[in-house]
């Protein structure tokens, strides 16, 4: 069985957990907590599976074959378990839907991922305000553009396309988790709220969410 090495309030783990109940996969989660005893993805032991000290790390098998990064996993689960498709098979579809995810973990995830909001605190001496300030302006700005499209887009249905949960979605309900945790104005983005509320009603999105995770807290 996998091993999903993951912490539970990480979007880019909640992403894969997404990807992997939607797939009917089974597997197990190895919690990696990031803030206890420094960060346990810091340790030797972690970095021998994930160089960069990140989570989410996919275990494949008893061999040890391990992928890291959020994207390149679900992309091979895409590829490996094609049914059910997370993807349509129309090229200009899935690129469509690709570069929403890539907005997302790309574009907004990054400037608000844990080790950029300690740096601005340890290095750059941010007050915890300030740290908040930064966070919920990128989140904000960057919603707002995912808003646009999606509002503007004909495919969109229930979900980020059509009528059935994929790809796009397993990128766009952690980032408001997150947001909304951070408590970020989202109220400008019914778009965005309509289809994270209907995500959320499957159980493939609620068994994923942190608050259901063996680390929560």
């Amino acid at each position: 069985m996998m091993k999903l090495y993951s912490y539970f309030r990480s979007s880019a783990s909640y992403r894969v957990r997404i990807a992997l109940n939607l797939k009917g996969l089974p597997y197990t989660v190895v919690p990696v907590h990031l803030l206890k005893d420094g960060g346990e993805q810091l340790t030797p032991a972690y970095r021998q599976l994930s160089p960069d000290a990140l989570v989410p790390a996919l275990q494949l098998d008893e061999q040890a074959a391990t992928l890291i990064q959020s994207l390149a996993i679900v992309e091979y689960l895409e590829e490996t378990h094609p049914d059910p498709a997370l993807l349509p098979k129309d090229a200009l579809d899935r690129a469509r839907l690709r570069s929403l995810a890539l907005s997302i973990a790309c574009d907004i995830h990054p400037l608000n991922n844990l080790r950029v909001l300690r740096y601005l605190v340890n290095e750059m001496k941010l007050s915890e305000t300030d740290k908040d300030r930064w966070y919920k302006h990128w989140v904000e700005q960057g919603l707002a553009s995912v808003e646009k499209i999606l509002s503007r887009d004909s495919r969109v249905g229930r979900y980020c396309f059509g009528d059935t949960p994929g790809y796009a979605d397993c990128f766009l309900v952690p980032q408001v988790a997150n947001a909304q945790r951070m408590q970020c104005d989202l109220s400008e983005m019914p778009t965005i709220i309509r289809i994270n509320a209907a995500c959320l009603e499957l159980e493939p999105f609620a068994a994923a969410s942190p608050g259901r995770q063996p680390d929560a807290e």
